[in-house]
């Protein structure tokens, strides 16, 4: 990407963009249904004039069943007219990059333009071993392999459909790894961080990109979310659905069985703490309280991240409690923006 013509994008005044990150979770055990939710969230949020939505990929994860980002774009692409949907994030050294390409530039064409694509190396020890790849090579596979999606999508002749956007934006998952960064600011991508991000990181890594690219990236960052009439009903609610997300990943970056969603035994859910995923860190960093507390924390994002794509990872365990959020985000959070 030519950083140049990067650079006199993000020189215009930037407004916020606000989305929702999705991971298709399984609460109730059940597949179908939680696929089905995603999908009515999504709808939910365009309908509330959010920006963008973001799926995650997730593989042979009985909580978060979300394989295929690309088909979840698609189906959504299929039900909505202008929110922009993005991938959080292609596990790109499991894809052959030439097939990936051709995907999103089908995408692209059903959307009428409205993709983002987000890239992470991946991690997960049951992956690694199903996909027959090395956790040693996995962050140069990444590179490798977005180096040539977007190729493909821009200087093959051969390709066809042509995506239907000029550039379509392109962002790098990092946990602020230097080389990531590095990669990340020469090609003139964004960056892309976790719920449990602190905002000096972010910030770090936003300094350190400056000083390769001459510009600030577009920068998304995920929150967990949760409002409730008070502070402490907002992380009675928020705590255990974090929980046991960051239980569900543990046991899949540990090969282990993955565990059963239990509301009654929030106790437990406390007790059980990860150290890939830390909940802890989860929950600190995340958009959790009543209205003034949500607006205050994020008052305190928008002044700190340039550039800044907001997405709220709703804390929740049903559509109704995650749509009713979403419209106190709407109607009493956003206008004090």
């Amino acid at each position: 990407m030519d950083t140049n013509i990067v650079s006199q994008l993000y020189k215009k005044d930037y407004k916020m963009k606000l989305g929702i990150f999705l991971l298709t979770e399984n609460f109730h055990q059940n597949c179908k249904g939680a696929i089905e939710d995603d999908i009515k969230i999504a709808q939910y949020a365009e309908n509330l004039e959010f920006d963008e939505v973001w799926f995650a990929e997730h593989h042979f994860n009985a909580f978060s069943v979300i394989p295929n980002t690309t088909l979840m774009m698609t189906y959504l692409a299929a039900k909505t007219e202008k929110i922009r949907i993005g991938s959080a994030a292609f596990l790109a050294p499991f894809y052959h990059p030439v097939r990936l390409a051709e995907e999103i530039a089908t995408l692209d064409n059903l959307s009428s333009g409205r993709i983002n694509i987000g890239f992470a190396k991946g991690g997960f020890a049951l992956d690694i071993k199903s996909f027959n790849k090395s956790a040693t090579t996995l962050r140069e596979e990444m590179f490798s392999t977005v180096d040539t999606v977007n190729n493909t999508l821009y200087e093959n002749l051969l390709l066809q459909p042509k995506p239907l956007q000029k550039k379509i934006p392109c962002f790098i998952a990092t946990f602020s790894t230097l080389e990531t960064v590095e990669y990340a600011a020469k090609n003139g991508y964004g960056i892309m961080f976790s719920q449990g991000a602190t905002i000096d990181e972010c910030v770090e890594v936003q300094e350190q990109y400056k000083k390769i690219s001459g510009f600030y990236p577009e920068t998304v960052l995920m929150r967990v979310f949760c409002v409730q009439k008070t502070k402490q009903e907002a992380l009675n609610l928020a705590i255990p659905a974090t929980e046991h997300f960051v239980k569900s990943m543990k046991a899949i970056q540990r090969d282990e069985k993955q565990p059963i969603f239990n509301k009654e035994n929030y106790d437990e859910l406390l007790n059980q703490r990860g150290e890939f995923f830390d909940g802890d860190k989860f929950i600190k960093a995340g958009i959790i309280g009543a209205v003034d507390d949500c607006v205050e924390t994020i008052q305190i994002i928008k002044r700190r991240i340039k550039n800044l794509h907001l997405v709220l990872k709703i804390a929740s365990t049903t559509l109704d409690v995650s749509k009713e959020m979403l419209q106190e985000f709407n109607q009493k959070i956003k206008p004090k923006l």
